[in-house]
């Protein structure tokens, strides 16, 4: 089975437990499929760079998905027929990434390099 990294951009009017729903339905069909989602995130209601189906911003989910080119092919044909769905996009990985930015703020555990030049307590 491939990786594949799908992410889509559902509708600004529906509600954030819709969206949920929505991946939950998306879910289950690769599940049904023969493959796992291994990874669901939901990104939050985010602005688009330009309207698309007279909407200014959307619901960004991801999902991290492990399955047969049969179930992303399915997962395909029910987002094109779902009315919610502005935009999605499949891309086959080799690996998941962490994509998170919470995850890359817990992984630095606040020590970060400070500038040169910037004044540190010990020298005023």
């Amino acid at each position: 089975m491939a990786l594949y990294e799908h992410l889509l951009i559902a509708r600004q009017d529906i509600s954030a437990q819709a969206v949920d729903a929505l991946a939950t339905h998306l879910k289950t069909i690769v599940e049904g499929e023969g493959g796992k989602v291994e990874k669901q995130e939901y990104w939050g209601l985010r602005g688009l760079a330009y309207r698309i189906k007279k909407n200014r911003k959307g619901h960004y989910v991801l999902l991290n998905i492990n399955a047969p080119s049969g179930a992303v092919i399915e997962l395909e044909r029910q987002l094109k027929i779902n009315e919610d769905v502005l935009r999605f996009i499949t891309v086959k990985v080799d690996q998941f990434d962490v994509s998170s930015n919470k995850n890359r703020r817990d992984d630095n555990d606040g020590t970060r390099a400070k500038p040169e030049g910037e004044a540190t307590e010990e020298a005023a």
